[in-house]
């Protein structure tokens, strides 16, 4: 009799058992499943700035987190320049924070090669969460990509127990590879759309697109017997911008300007940012005494109102330019030397706008 009251209870202790298995084996597939369905999503994202939002407030709400950030590691500001340059403030991206390196960030990037687990330290780790409030424990996961790192994604939860040392990391080392592959992914997309003939920060052509579209305006110059211009402009104390507020204020005042020149250009010219802080324009069918007039507009227009610096606090800035005009003849054949001389000429009159005093057109024609 004693023998049948143990094994009923060896039994029902054995179902219980196999409740609790069956029910943690139901919520492990259903988190499997999530899992698969996020990560389809992070490998399918269709560009770049889809791809952060779906890293940040994506995986926070897909997994239940307080705070979800994405440190990317952006020395050269290459990934700022490829959003700003398709229209999208860094601000938009709550979450994504660009930095130079991820030492200083927290003491844990010191030897980042696995996903660290275990308390918030607000001491520590508050510069991984700005602006998070009641995190108690979190996970730290290096990006890497061929042995370099490209970055840190970081969850962060107001459970204790969420995050601890004694958690398997398996599934966030997964996790992390594959974000990995997808930011490495998202960017180099992004700079093949763009980088072909276009400049990253501002949208405008570069000056690969600008050397090949000057041969062919050239030629048709020389065929309708017509005059071709050419604006190099430059930004005044464009240095002192950059030593006051930063370089990224710089390029918020480089792709301001930029809009405010765009908004002047007609169709039929050719716009390109010809190298740092200069940009040019080339004139098709148009006479001196307009480009001149189309000159003074753009000048006035890039001053017209004080540019946002993205920290606070704005500036205003001037341009200088200069004008060259070039009418190839009829058996003209060397264009590529003719263009040369066309830049060269607008360079030696720009030149002679900032030495004449800066914030004026001068021509050399």
């Amino acid at each position: 009799m004693m023998v049948s009251r143990d094994a009923d209870l060896e039994l029902r202790r054995l179902k219980e058992r196999l409740v609790v298995l069956t029910d943690e084996a139901a919520k492990n597939e259903i988190i499997l499943r999530r899992s698969q369905a996020r990560e389809l999503d992070l490998l399918n994202a269709q560009d770049l700035p889809v791809l952060l939002r779906l890293l940040t407030q994506g995986l926070a709400d897909s997994y239940g987190l307080n705070a979800v950030t994405l440190l990317v590691t952006d020395p050269d500001h290459r990934v700022r320049h490829l959003l700003m340059g398709s229209g999208h403030s860094l601000e938009a991206f709550a979450g994504v924070h660009f930095v130079d390196s991820l030492t200083g960030m927290a003491p844990q990037f010191g030897s980042f090669h696995k996903p660290w687990l275990g308390p918030y330290l607000g001491a520590d780790h508050q510069l991984v969460f700005p602006s998070v409030q009641n995190l108690r424990s979190i996970a730290l996961m290096p990006l890497r990509r061929q042995e370099r790192p490209v970055g840190s994604l970081n969850f962060g939860s107001s459970d204790p127990a969420r995050f601890t040392r004694h958690h398997a990391t398996d599934f966030l080392n997964h996790l992390a590879t594959i974000a990995s592959f997808c930011l490495e992914n998202g960017v180099n997309r992004a700079l093949l759309v763009r980088s072909g003939v276009t400049d990253v920060l501002t949208g405008w052509h570069n000056r690969r697109y600008l050397q090949a579209r000057l041969q062919e305006e050239l030629a048709r110059a020389r065929r309708d017997a017509s005059a071709l211009i050419c604006l190099l402009l430059d930004v005044d104390h464009f240095k002192k911008v950059n030593d006051t507020y930063g370089h990224l204020a710089g390029d918020n005042v480089l792709k301001e300007i930029a809009a405010r020149v765009n908004d002047e250009v007609r169709e039929s010219d050719v716009a390109a940012r010809f190298g740092g802080e200069e940009f040019a324009i080339l004139l098709p069918d148009s006479g001196l005494d307009s480009a001149r007039r189309f000159a003074e507009r753009v000048r006035a227009a890039v001053s017209a109102s004080p540019i946002d610096t993205g920290s606070d606090s704005a500036v205003t800035v001037t341009v200088s330019i200069g004008i060259a005009s070039i009418r190839p003849t009829a058996d003209a054949e060397d264009l590529k030397s003719l263009g040369e001389q066309l830049l060269a000429e607008a360079d030696v009159a720009l030149y002679r706008a900032k030495a004449e005093g800066r914030d004026r057109v001068a021509h050399n024609c």
